[in-house]
């Protein structure tokens, strides 16, 4: 493994996602002055500046950009900075279509794109098509960001590969998560096999594996970095499946029966079914998956998350998992800021309320 050279230089990673931003604000500034050229709805970038400013903690541009300087990234860091906008792009894709498929009424503490649009014109069907075409519109500016971004080809192309593969296990992901709930309930390996590939792979390994190809990264280092980045994205979902159940509404920006009332197959729900009593199991099927679920059933669910020992086991997983990720990071010498940054965002990914 050839180690990377050490640099003194800081990472702000606070101007870094500034400056991620800023690609995406004019990108979409310049759809928007073509579509008014063409006398085209201007409805389609505007819906995703608002979806796009609403929130986010842009873990996977961050990630991206961080991954370039981990493996030595050290020319002008420009067109790394537009591919982290792209992934965020093509976040953004992800998210509004998987609103859709959850029937979602919010994300980050306001309307999801079908709803809003739902709303606005009175329409249900209406709403979810257009942000169906919303999000595909948001697929294919990924693309043209990408491409825009200015690699030579070499790293164009391995860039495109990551980019593939990471496209697919999301989708795939995406469709596990969508069957899952048609197995047992006491199944946590499938739960587990949902967030490997739809967040540990999505959210962290290939973002980090993005910035390292545009570095000339070799495959060694590209192996370091997936082992900081497969525990720790484990955790990161571990932590948002808990925050789905005890998280609060005006910090995680979305109702805190949403996940129960959808009946989301997590490794918290199969680890309580496998260690509940008859009464226990008994309240989980009735109550878990319930459309009409409200507080107080959801505190019942609650006190069996907590007496079966299955809040506390999912905890000890995410401590576990943290703990994995940092030790790979301390095993290689990463430039001393990059690590600093990749310790960072580790704790903030984990240690969240968000």
């Amino acid at each position: 493994m050839t180690a990377p050279s050490l640099d003194a230089q800081p990472i702000d990673l606070a101007a870094l996602q500034s400056r991620v931003d800023t690609a995406l604000h004019d990108f979409l500034d310049a759809k928007t002055r073509s579509a008014k050229d063409q006398c085209l709805p201007l409805d389609v970038s505007a819906a995703l500046r608002d979806f796009l400013t609403a929130g986010g903690k842009r873990l996977r541009p961050l990630l991206c950009v961080l991954g370039w300087h981990a493996v030595g990234g050290q020319d002008d860091d420009t067109a790394v900075v537009r591919t982290a906008a792209a992934l965020e792009m093509f976040h953004a894709f992800c998210l509004i279509h998987d609103d859709i498929m959850d029937n979602s009424a919010t994300r980050r503490g306001r309307p999801t794109v079908h709803r809003s649009i739902a709303v606005r014109h009175g329409h249900d069907r209406l709403g979810t098509s257009a942000a169906i075409l919303i999000g595909d519109m948001a697929l294919a500016w990924s693309d043209e960001l990408l491409h825009s971004a200015g690699h030579p080809p070499h790293r164009l192309a391995g860039l495109r590969r990551v980019i593939d593969v990471m496209r697919q296990e999301v989708i795939y992901g995406q469709y596990l998560d969508l069957m899952t709930p048609l197995g047992p309930i006491t199944d946590h390996e499938a739960a587990l096999q949902v967030i490997r590939f739809k967040t540990a792979k999505y959210t962290v390994e290939r973002p980090l594996h993005c910035g390292a190809i545009l570095a000339d990264a070799d495959p060694d280092l590209t192996a370091a970095l997936s082992r900081y980045a497969l525990p720790l994205g484990e955790a990161f979902q571990l932590r948002d499946d808990l925050l789905g159940v005890y998280g609060r509404p005006d910090d995680t920006g979305k109702p805190v029966l949403d996940d129960l009332r959808e009946g989301k197959q997590t490794v918290l729900l199969a680890l309580a079914a496998q260690r509940a009593n008859t009464a226990q199991r008994k309240l989980l099927d009735t109550l878990v998956g319930t459309a009409d679920l409200d507080l107080d059933g959801a505190a019942r669910i609650r006190a069996v998350l907590d007496t079966t020992g299955a809040h506390a086991t999912v905890e000890d997983m995410i401590a576990t998992r943290y703990a994995q990720a940092l030790t790979a990071l301390d095993a290689v010498p990463y430039p001393k800021p990059a690590a600093a940054a990749l310790r960072h965002l580790a704790a903030r990914a984990v240690e969240r309320t968000s």
